[in-house]
C-alpha cells in the first residue's frame, strides 16, 4: 500500500510531499517501536530483579507500586504487606527503584546493628537530599568511599561533642530547670500544654547550640522552625503526589523552578543560610564559651568547615531536637488521658520515693522502676520517627534469608510495625508500662537493652538520642509527680474523648490537637511547683538573650523568598 501511494504521488508530481509524509510516518513508528522494545527490556529487567528481592506487590512498568501507596500513613500498609507475605522484609517499587521495608525487630537488629559496617550509607534521595537538605548534610551523607566516610566521621564527631552520651550530662542543670518551668507553665496555663512543651524543647537545644534560651512560647523561632520541620518530615515519606512523585519520575526534577510548580521551590540554591546567621550571631557574643556554635567555629579550620557545614550542623541540632522532643511529650499527655489506670502505680511510686515537697531528680531514677518503664512505653507506644529516620543503603550487595539486598538500595526500618508486633508487644495499641518491668508477665524478649528502636540503628542512630532520653525522663517524671492528667469534662458533665490513632502523617508524627485536663495533684505539690518554677527562672537568667533573625524574613531580606518547601530547614 505504501508503494502504491508513492507511485500515485509521483504520477501527480507530489513526490517530495509524499516522501515527507512517508518519512514522518516511518520516524513515528520507529520511535514507538524502539520505545516499546525499550519498555519491554526495562520491565523484564525489573521483574528479573524482583525475583531476587524480598516479596512485595507486583510492580507496574515505569511507575512500580507508586500509585498503590495509601494517601496517609503508608507504614501501616507496609506492616500489612509483611503479614500478607509472611516475611520480615517487603519490597515496594517507587518507580523503577525498589525500596525495602523491615517490619521485624530481629531483622532490623541483624542488618542495621550486626552488619552496621555495610549498612551505614544512604541511598540516593532525590527530593529530601538532592533538592532539599543537601546530600552533604550529615543525615544524608553517603559513606561509599574513603573520602565520604572520613567526612561523615568528622561531622559525626562534631555533633557528638554537642549531644553525645558523654556530653549531655553537662546539660542536666539547665535541662532540669527548663523542665521545672514546664511544670510551672502547666500550673498557670494547662490549656497551652503543647506550647509549653515546644518552648521547653526548643529552649534546651537553643541553650546548647547558641547559649541562649527561648523564654516565651510565642517566640516566632519556635513556631517557624517546628512548622518547617513538619514540612521537611513529609519529604521522607514515599508518596504518589508532588513533590514526592519526583522520586518516581526523576526527570521532572531537571525542569527549572520557574516552570515547575510541582517542585514547590525545592532545589533552589541559597546564597545565605539561616542557621549560619544564628550561629555567627551567637559566636560573636561574649559568654557561654562552651556553646556548640562556638565550638564549631573553633574547630572550623581543623575540619575545613564552610558556611553550609556550620549551618547544617547547627540546624540539625536545633530543628530536629525541638520537634521530636515536644512531640514525644504530647504523646505522653495523650496516653495519660486514654489510659488513666496507668497513672495510679506511677503516683504511688512517686509519693513513696519523692513525696510532695520536692519534684523528682535524676538521682531518683533507679528508685522509680515503674516511672522508668512508663517513659520507655511512651517512646515505644507512638514513636515520633515512625519509619526510623532517613533510609539506609548497603555499600555492597548483601543477602538475608536468600533474598538479595542490592548495593545502594533504599532500605528502611518500619518502627510502627516493629513496635506493634504482637510477638514482642501483645495488644500493642494499649499503653502498658509493665512491658518494660523485668520479670513481669507482660515483658517479652527484644533485641537490645533499651527494649525499643525509637531512635534508629547502628552507625546512623539519632545523634540526639541521649539528650532526648534524658530530657524525656525528667519531664515525664516531673509532670506525673505534679499533675492529674485526664480527659476534659464539658460544662454539662460529658467527657471529651481522645483518639489514640489521630496522628499527623509525616515522618515525625505527633497527635492532632486534643483537649485535656491538667490539674495539680495536691495543694502541697502546687506550692512546690510554684516555688521550684520561680527559682528555675532565676537560675536560667544567665541564658537570657535574643536574636534579631526570623526565618520568615531572613530570606526575603536576601532576595530569596521562602516558599512551602524551598527553605533552609536542614541548614543546606
Amino acid at each position: 500500500m505504501l508503494f502504491d501511494q508513492l507511485l500515485a504521488g509521483l504520477r501527480e508530481g507530489n513526490g517530495s510531499k509524499v516522501f515527507s509524509q512517508v518519512s514522518a510516518w516511518h520516524l513515528a513508528t520507529s520511535i514507538l517501536l524502539i520505545s516499546f522494545i525499550t519498555l519491554v527490556i526495562d520491565y523484564s529487567y525489573m521483574l528479573w530483579r524482583r525475583s531476587k528481592l524480598p516479596p512485595g506487590p507486583f510492580p507496574w512498568p515505569i511507575v512500580g507500586n507508586t500509585f498503590m501507596l495509601p494517601e496517609n500513613k503508608p507504614w501501616i500498609w507496609f506492616e500489612e504487606l509483611s503479614k500478607e507475605y509472611d516475611a520480615p522484609l517487603v519490597t515496594v517499587w517507587i518507580g523503577r527503584n525498589p525500596t525495602i521495608w523491615i517490619n521485624d525487630a530481629w531483622t532490623a537488629s541483624e542488618l542495621f546493628e550486626k552488619r552496621a559496617g555495610i549498612y551505614s550509607s544512604r541511598p540516593r534521595m532525590l527530593v529530601f537530599a538532592e533538592l532539599g537538605a543537601g546530600q552533604d548534610n550529615l543525615v544524608n551523607m553517603y559513606t561509599t568511599s574513603p573520602e565520604q566516610r572520613e567526612r561523615w566521621r568528622a561531622h559525626r564527631k562534631l555533633i557528638h561533642h554537642g549531644v553525645g552520651v558523654q556530653s549531655v550530662r553537662r546539660y542536666r542543670e539547665f535541662q532540669n530547670n527548663e523542665s521545672r518551668v514546664v511544670a510551672y507553665d502547666l500550673l498557670k496555663a494547662p490549656e497551652h500544654y503543647v506550647k509549653s512543651f515546644e518552648r521547653y524543647a526548643t529552649s534546651v537545644v537553643s541553650i546548647i547550640a547558641f547559649g541562649r534560651r527561648v523564654e516565651s512560647w510565642d517566640d516566632p523561632i519556635i513556631t517557624e522552625v517546628i512548622a518547617v520541620m513538619h514540612l521537611a518530615a513529609d519529604l521522607n515519606v514515599p508518596g504518589k503526589t508532588f513533590p514526592m512523585l519526583m522520586e518516581t519520575f526523576p526527570f521532572l526534577a531537571k525542569f527549572p523552578n520557574e516552570i515547575a510548580p510541582w517542585k514547590y521551590g525545592l532545589g533552589k540554591k541559597r546564597s545565605a543560610h539561616f542557621f549560619y546567621a544564628l550561629a555567627d550571631e551567637a559566636a560573636k557574643k561574649e559568654g557561654h564559651e562552651d556553646s556548640f556554635v562556638k565550638y564549631l567555629f573553633g574547630e572550623s579550620p581543623k575540619y575545613n568547615l564552610n558556611e553550609a557545614d556550620i549551618s547544617s550542623l547547627a540546624g540539625n541540632l536545633f530543628g530536629a531536637g525541638s520537634d521530636t522532643s515536644s512531640s514525644t511529650l504530647i504523646t505522653f499527655i495523650l496516653a495519660c488521658c486514654a489510659f488513666p489506670e496507668v497513672l495510679i502505680p506511677a503516683w504511688e511510686e512517686l509519693d513513696r520515693v519523692v513525696g510532695p515537697h520536692r519534684s523528682p531528680s535524676w538521682e531518683d531514677e533507679e528508685n522509680l522502676p515503674y516511672v522508668k518503664a512508663f517513659v520507655k512505653e511512651v517512646l515505644r507506644w507512638r514513636s515520633v520517627a515512625i519509619i526510623g529516620g532517613q533510609p539506609h543503603a548497603p555499600t555492597q550487595d548483601d543477602y538475608y534469608k536468600g533474598w538479595l539486598i542490592p548495593k545502594g538500595t533504599w532500605i528502611q526500618g518500619n518502627v510502627w510495625a516493629i513496635h506493634h508486633n504482637e510477638r514482642e508487644f501483645p495488644d500493642p495499641d494499649r499503653f502498658n508500662p509493665n512491658r518494660f518491668l523485668a520479670g513481669h508477665p507482660d515483658s517479652r524478649p527484644f533485641p537490645g537493652e533499651r527494649g525499643y528502636m525509637t531512635f534508629g540503628w547502628g552507625r546512623r542512630v539519632c545523634s540526639g538520642q541521649a539528650l532526648a532520653e534524658q530530657g524525656t525522663w525528667i519531664t515525664v517524671a516531673r509532670v506525673l509527680w505534679g499533675f492529674n492528667i485526664q480527659k476534659k469534662k464539658r460544662a454539662d458533665g460529658s467527657t471529651v474523648e481522645v483518639d489514640i490513632f489521630n496522628y499527623t502523617n509525616g515522618l515525625n508524627m505527633r497527635p492532632q490537637p486534643f483537649e485535656c485536663s491538667i490539674t495539680p495533684r495536691s495543694e502541697e505539690i502546687r506550692q512546690t511547683i510554684e516555688h521550684e518554677g520561680k527559682q528555675a527562672l532565676e537560675d536560667l537568667e544567665q541564658y537570657r538573650g535574643e536574636t534579631k533573625y526570623r526565618m520568615s524574613t531572613f530570606y526575603s531580606r536576601n532576595d530569596l523568598a521562602m516558599n512551602r518547601y524551598g527553605d533552609d530547614t536542614k541548614g543546606s
